[in-house]
């Protein structure tokens, strides 16, 4: 039987590898519909069973991460990590109930500064960004990149 060609779609997503994958979990058990999914480059959050939502975040753009475990979440076996990115529609991104959280956490934020690295990123452009997601733009009048001082 002969194969079937495969679009440049198909070929293109197939390249991202899938670095890691989990779902939401309830009592340690995998029963919900929200699938948390990375790749080198973006991490995926769907959620859903009869209608669904796609959330993608590009990882360079997540500014800092924090994991949480609360009594119960130890005792299941699970914990949450919180994103907090520049991207405007969601800042706070949490990855809820999910196994081994610390682990995770370490292996986003290696491969988030790899990333930057990658894309020649650095701390100093990154800062502010929290505010731009606020729509706070500074104005800048002389134009040498760094913004005017507000006197009050």
């Amino acid at each position: 039987m002969a194969k079937k060609k495969k679009t440049a779609f198909e070929t293109e997503f197939e390249e991202n590898e899938i670095l890691w994958k989990d779902r939401k979990r309830i009592l340690g058990l995998p029963i919900t519909f929200t699938k948390y999914t990375l790749d080198k480059d973006r991490l995926y959050i769907k959620k859903g069973f009869f209608s669904s939502e796609t959330n993608e975040l590009l990882l360079y753009r997540i500014l800092d991460i924090k994991s949480y475990r609360s009594f119960g979440q130890k005792i299941c076996g699970v914990g949450t990590v919180s994103l907090y990115s520049a991207d405007k529609s969601h800042n706070i991104l949490e990855l809820k109930n999910i196994r081994k959280s610390e682990k995770v956490r370490k292996f986003l934020s290696v491969l988030i500064e790899q990333r930057r690295a990658e894309k020649g990123i650095t701390g100093r452009e990154m800062y502010g960004a929290g505010d731009m997601a606020d729509g706070g733009i500074l104005p800048d009048s002389d134009g040498d990149g760094i913004p005017d001082v507000i006197d009050a």
